[in-house]
């Protein structure tokens, strides 16, 4: 059978795009990784050389619009996802976006709707990842009532620090790279919105403990403003309350998890290492561990999905630009509420 090729540029180098995106494209029939820009010649050099690509260029821009490549995979930090993605929009590109969607709740709205203007070109972020195998498993227990009427949630994710107090500035609690996104607020998020309905109302506290670090693009030390501390209190759609615990300055913090409570039952999920569900009615004693049905098990297939996309062959599920602007119109909803002292924001 004849396949569709499939040429593909690279825009931003990242852990994950080095890790999972290429590979997982290059092992595709018909699919050829064609292009790579980083952030410098040499790191883009020591990519092409890792993964066989055969032409590097010197600037994002060169591959967005290459002649030379059917669809962009865009593996840069958020600041430059908004218009990386809408120049290669225009000049006719799939889009594959790494998460976060963007710096922000405008710029989101601006790839939505240049994404819209081009309804003949496939446009996809790469998805939560943290629940994915047990995602219909979930759906599944609160449609059929084990669960009862859902009250409330309770999510919790800590974490060591990304820098300490004094060291190396990451890109994720830097401001210039990664805009009104904190720590894993908005994926957590939209790992919640595939079983429950959204947000109405936030408020948040927070704070930053490791206040100061060192800027690499300057080699000075600078004041941190992403807060590695944050309380979220939200009502969703139906009157169902719930809570996000988010940190990264904690020590022997467990396992990540959410706790669903319903008025006949309680279901956990563990994110660590690969999805587990607990569940406990009311003639349960504890919670047991959920069998899950292999049928029900899902699993990462986002670069399948993007190419099968552009084939015709299915459409984007995980995940929609529609989606991202979602969690991002609730992340920002929620830091302006933290800069507001907790004062409520609508989402």
């Amino acid at each position: 059978m004849v396949v569709e090729k499939i040429r593909i540029g690279i825009i931003g180098a990242g852990q994950n795009t080095r890790k999972t995106h290429i590979p997982k494209l290059q092992a595709i029939p018909g699919v050829e990784v064609v292009e790579v820009a980083n952030r410098s010649t040499t790191s883009s050099q020591k990519v092409a050389e890792e993964f066989g690509i055969r032409q590097i260029r010197s600037n994002w821009e060169e591959v967005a619009t290459s002649d030379a490549v059917d669809a962009v995979v865009i593996g840069t930090w958020p600041y430059l996802h908004c218009e990386a993605s809408c120049t290669a929009l225009v000049a006719g590109k799939h889009v594959l976006c790494e998460a976060r969607m963007a710096m922000n709740a405008d710029e989101a709205g601006r790839m939505l709707e240049s994404s819209r203007s081009h309804p003949d070109l496939v446009t996809q972020l790469v998805p939560a990842p943290f629940t994915l195998r047990v995602d219909q498993t979930i759906r599944s227990c609160i449609a059929d009532g084990q669960l009862g009427d859902v009250l409330h949630f309770q999510a919790e994710y800590q974490s060591a620090s990304l820098s300490s107090l004094g060291g190396t500035l990451h890109w994720r609690r830097n401001k210039k790279y990664s805009g009104e996104n904190v720590m894993v607020l908005g994926i957590l998020y939209e790992s919640l919105r595939r079983w429950l309905p959204p947000a109405e109302r936030v408020s948040a506290i927070g704070h930053v403990f490791n206040n100061r670090a060192i800027d690499p693009d300057t080699g000075k030390p600078v004041a941190v403003e992403v807060p590695d501390y944050l309380s979220v209190q939200m009502r969703l759609n139906g009157g169902i309350y719930g809570s996000f615990l988010i940190s990264e300055t904690g020590l022997h913090t467990g396992s990540p998890t959410i706790k669903i409570f319903g008025t006949e039952g309680t279901l956990q999920i563990e994110f660590v290492p690969d999805g587990k569900l607990w569940y406990g009615s009311k003639i349960n004693e504890e919670l047991k561990e959920l069998k899950i049905d292999p049928k029900k098990t899902g699993r990462w297939r986002v670069e399948e999905e993007f190419i099968n996309a552009i084939r015709g062959e299915e459409k984007v599920r995980l995940t929609t630009f529609e989606t991202g602007v979602e969690y991002m119109r609730f992340t920002q909803a929620v830091m302006e509420s933290y800069r507001a002292e907790g004062e409520p924001r609508k989402t």
